[in-house]
């Protein structure tokens, strides 16, 4: 799958490579994989104003992963659209496995 390209793993951990698009009608967590970007693409509905963005990411991340929110961390890209983020004590057979049926539907 190329959505995997998109997730690394870590000794306590992934780090998942994120598009946002902040200000859409509906939350989709995810909503597709940019093959060209190498991407998980998220659709959120707040504007990237004060870190609000973010949050909901976070928040979203955490309810999709089943992690509690200080469990996932914007490690690099907090003031950009394109962002990696760490979730702790997950595997990337896990994240796959969370993942998978949710994009599969865009292959």
């Amino acid at each position: 799958m190329p959505f995997e390209d998109a997730i690394r793993a870590l000794n306590n951990g992934i780090i998942l490579e994120i598009e946002v698009t902040p200000g859409s009608k509906r939350i989709l967590v995810p909503a597709g994989y940019n093959e060209w970007r190498k991407r998980i693409e998220v659709k959120l509905t707040k504007n990237a104003q004060k870190g609000k963005a973010n949050e909901e990411l976070i928040a979203n991340l955490a309810k999709l992963f089943r992690k509690s929110s200080s469990e996932i961390k914007i490690t690099s890209g907090a003031t950009s659209s394109k962002k990696s983020v760490f979730i702790k004590g997950i595997s990337l057979k896990e994240a796959i496995l969370v993942l998978e049926p949710r994009l599969k539907k865009d292959m």
